[in-house]
């Protein structure tokens, strides 16, 4: 019925009683920037963006009025006039974190509920809940508020130890030390969100341990909360308890009128209703904090538990829940990396760990703001499991797929992008093919609907010659730009309809084979076409984001045709224009900066930059591995995009899973990468390892040919390298091409292989001298 409304009459009639501009004529106006499309704005990121605002305008109402509150981190930063990080708030309708968009998730290997820890150790135990926070206050009034610290006074980390995942947050100041460790834990088959707290201070000082009413993003309601007897915790919001493990000397509350709970540290003892001996708080306004006090000396311990059996129950997942998997178990069949750098070599256990953990249940890009499934980070996530070797993971993932295909074979995570037919299609060969098993029945049930999607929603009648025969415009991957005709999602159809073509040929199902094969040839004729029809002047001999845009950095989707895919042989000419144009254009502190959405640093994308020159050949890989692992959070942890002054996260989830996959991609590929008929070993081992007596080791990892394992034995003095593989066939080719030493084509796996140093190999130019010197413009 809505359908046959003047429904556009009604509103401009109303904007016009009101004085209002017209939001038809608008909204026609802000789509003429974008190719016609049949979904203007998928209507998923319309829901999540409402939200995300409309915690951005309670941020408004709630924090710049009280900024003698102990916010968060990012408050207290982006906040404060004195800070790189403050932003202006002036017209800005919604104030949300742009500048440290930064928390690590804690959590169990088969547990879909991620704890998540700020930069200044602020628990969050609970999806989207309030927080927990810790302080010290000395006798004469000094605190340890570790969100007002300076960064100096504060030291995180991710400890990955045999069965532990936890976060530690170090705080020191005023000759006082406030130790926070992370983590959940297993209590009776039931999981716990913990808290461990050490204070120690030089004379007497009080631990507080406090309630806080927001978290990462900001305002998080409790509007109630009734301590327990005898002053061993609380119940929030009549339904989540805190259990602290012993007794508190006092237990203060306050509400939103009478302010927060730590301005009755110094002296007043003011309490909101209840009694002194069970304080009870109702905050109307959804601002209630408490805190519970322990006077010490010396040194004092503390354990704050949340259960999370309600979190659990409200989420459905009670039954797949399996507390007897321990870390250990979860991390056994994983390719070891062992490398004489540190924080190489944390970076990727810290991967390994984002991974185990964001693939729990479904697949998800991130533990908070991006905990939502989309097809696109799963493929690319569970690329990543497979090759690191976690197949099971996969398999378990990739059979709830036919239940989110739609009966036109469109495979959806949201309306409007068309990439995830294709990725499906791909990842569905990669397991095939790193695993040697056959995909189920069910499976193979949805191969011939995709394939059809595919062909069916190309454009084959549009009259513009530059996007005849591609996919229609849409949405794409969220950070190209505005609705057009991506490569990005051709390319995935492409490389889709060729991995259908290898699936059916597996089976000797030869029409099908053909078919899908004949499809995807036209489908690249067309997509040749249309690329070779764009004026030089735009294309610059690359290949743009789609067939309407100039190269500029949402460029960087094109890119997918040679990382992962392979549709472009190494260092084809269109590729490599395509790379220097972006690293003359898009480069900021030495890694990709994202002019689209994100306005930031990018890390993955950095990475498949810098996957794209290994395999060219060129040895500016390294440069953009090296800068890349600058810009990791002292947990080991990347957001989506990096705010390029503040180092902290500005957009998306503060530890991306898509992130994380590709850093361990790239560790991978350093040791062993796959080409269409061959696999090329030790192409990326950096020079300086070789300095080192310790051997360089990565595997077992899975390849189509089998498992491999590569090892450099005695890298400083007599390097051999050693490729420890378990055929499932035939070897493949081999080639040994380690940088500095005398090239191996079609090397013998069967034994140790004697490297012999090659001084004619001189290393290219470093990227950071001759293209992204500091100040130089992007």
């Amino acid at each position: 019925m809505f359908r046959f409304l003047p429904w556009k009459s009604i509103v401009k009639r109303a904007a016009r009683a009101y004085g209002i501009a017209d939001p038809a004529l608008w909204l026609a106006r802000i789509r003429s920037f974008a190719q016609p499309s049949e979904v203007a704005e998928p209507i998923e990121l319309l829901r999540a963006g409402i939200l995300f605002h409309a915690r951005g305008i309670v941020n408004t109402k709630a924090i710049q009025h009280n900024l003698d509150w102990i916010w968060p981190y990012w408050v207290q930063r982006q906040f404060d006039p004195n800070d790189v990080s403050f932003i202006p708030r002036a017209f800005s309708f919604s104030h949300v974190n742009l500048t440290h968009r930064n928390w690590t998730a804690v959590g169990l290997p088969e547990l879909s509920i991620y704890s998540i820890v700020d930069p200044r150790g602020l628990f969050t135990p609970l999806q989207d809940g309030w927080s927990i926070d810790c302080w010290l206050v000395a006798p004469d009034g000094k605190m340890v508020a570790p969100s007002r610290l300076p960064d100096a006074a504060v030291r995180q980390e991710l400890v990955v130890s045999d069965n532990d995942l936890s976060v530690v947050t170090l705080s020191r100041l005023h000759g006082m030390t406030l130790k926070q460790t992370a983590r959940v834990v297993v209590e009776q088959d039931q999981p716990v969100a913990e808290l461990q707290v050490t204070a120690t201070a030089e004379g007497a000082a009080k631990l507080v341990v406090a309630l806080r009413p927001y978290n990462p993003e900001g305002v998080q309601f409790i509007d109630t909360i009734d301590a327990s007897e005898p002053q061993t915790g609380w119940l929030v919001n009549d339904k989540t308890e805190v259990m602290l493990d012993r007794p508190a000397e006092q237990m203060l509350v306050s509400d939103y009128a009478h302010g927060d709970v730590s301005s009755l540290l110094h002296g007043s003892t003011e309490r909101i209703g209840g009694n002194h001996d069970q304080p009870h708080v109702v905050c109307s306004v959804g601002m209630a904090t408490a805190a519970a006090i322990y006077p010490f000396e010396g040194e004092t311990t503390l354990r704050v538990r949340v259960p999370l059996q309600q979190e659990l129950a409200s989420l459905g997942n009670v039954e797949k829940f399996n507390p007897r998997v321990t870390w250990n178990e979860a991390r056994r069949p994983i390719a070891k990396l062992q490398i004489p750098d540190a924080r190489m070599q944390g970076l990727y256990d810290g991967a390994v760990q984002t991974l185990l953990l964001l693939s729990a249940d479904e697949v998800v890009p991130g533990p908070y703001t991006y905990r939502r499934f989309w097809f696109r980070d799963a493929c690319i996530m569970m690329n990543s499991l497979l090759a690191i070797g976690m197949p099971d993971r996969c398999r378990r993932m990739i059979e709830k797929f036919p239940s989110r295909q739609l009966r036109n074979g469109y495979f959806r995570s949201q309306d409007g992008e068309w990439d995830s037919n294709g990725q499906v299609l791909w990842f569905f060969d990669r397991y095939e093919q790193l695993t040697g098993e056959r995909l189920s029945d069910e499976l193979m049930a949805t191969l011939p609907r995709a394939v059809e999607w595919i062909q069916n929603k190309r454009v084959m009648d549009d009259a513009d010659p530059l996007h005849v025969g591609l996919l229609p415009a849409g949405f794409s991957a969220e950070h190209l730009g505005p609705n057009d005709h991506y490569y990005w999602d051709d390319f995935w159809a492409e490389a889709g309809l060729r991995s259908a073509a290898a699936i059916y040929a597996r089976r000797s199902q030869s029409r099908e084979a053909a078919d899908a094969t004949a499809k995807a040839d036209d489908l690249r004729r067309a997509i040749d076409r249309s690329i070779h029809r764009i004026p030089a002047w735009r294309s610059l001999s690359g290949i743009p984001a789609s067939p309407h845009r100039r190269i500029d950095s949402g460029a960087i989707g094109s890119l997918v045709a040679d990382y992962p895919l392979q549709l472009y042989a190494a260092g084809a000419p269109p590729i490599m224009a395509t790379v220097d144009a972006l690293l003359r254009r898009c480069f900021l502190h030495g890694g990709f900066f994202q002019d689209m959405i994100h306005s930031g640093v990018n890390a993955y994308l950095t990475l498949d930059i810098a996957q794209t020159l290994l395999r060219a050949g060129d040895s500016r890989y390294r440069d953009l591995v090296e800068s890349v692992a600058k810009l990791a959070s002292p947990t080991g942890q990347w957001p989506e995009a990096i705010h390029p002054q503040t180092g902290g996260g500005c957009m998306g989830d503060g530890q991306h899973g898509w992130a994380a996959a590709e850093w361990a991609m790239m560790m991978r590929s350093l040791f062993v990468r796959e080409e269409a008929d061959r696999l090329v070993v030790g192409s990326g081992l950096f020079a300086e390892w070789f300095e080192s007596d310790e051997d360089l080791v990565f595997g077992p990892t899975l390849t189509p040919w089998g498992a491999v394992t590569v090892r450099v034995a005695n890298p400083r003095v007599e390097p051999t390298i050693h490729i420890d593989a378990t055929w499932r066939g035939a070897p493949p080719r081999v080639d040994v091409a380690l940088p500095g030493f005398a090239r191996i084509d079609q090397a013998n796996t069967a034994g140790p292989l004697p490297l012999a140093r090659d001084e004619n190999q001189r290393a290219a130019p470093s990227l950071h001298h001759h293209t992204l010197a500091e100040g130089s413009p992007r």
